[in-house]
């Protein structure tokens, strides 16, 4: 919502995107389902369109690790040239945002 509110509202020039990638299905018949419309294993948890680039951002908390599937998605977007954070704060992630909007 803080990213919204700041940088994808109408008024906003640019105006940004970001959205959630919900790859978790509750049962194994959603994840079939979603399987076979093109979800990914280990795609982050968002993706920020922004003037011209595409950045990813996987969200844990303090104690949490990537999966292996997430590590291997992290290289391959930073192979094509994207900016891949692991964001574990709100504070952190506005910290990101700033970087890079300047």
């Amino acid at each position: 919502m803080w990213f919204r509110n700041n940088y994808c509202l109408n008024n906003h020039d640019p105006q940004n995107i970001i959205f959630s990638v919900p790859n978790e299905g509750s049962n194994i018949v959603e994840q079939i389902k979603k399987k076979g419309t093109g979800m990914m294993a280990g795609v982050s948890d968002l993706i920020m369109v922004i003037e011209g680039r595409v950045i990813f951002c996987e969200i844990k908390d303090d104690k949490g690790r990537q999966k292996p599937d997430q590590i291997a998605f992290e290289q391959k977007v930073t192979k094509l040239g994207h900016q891949y954070y692991l964001i574990r704060s709100l504070e952190e992630f506005k910290e990101m945002v700033e970087k890079e909007l300047n």
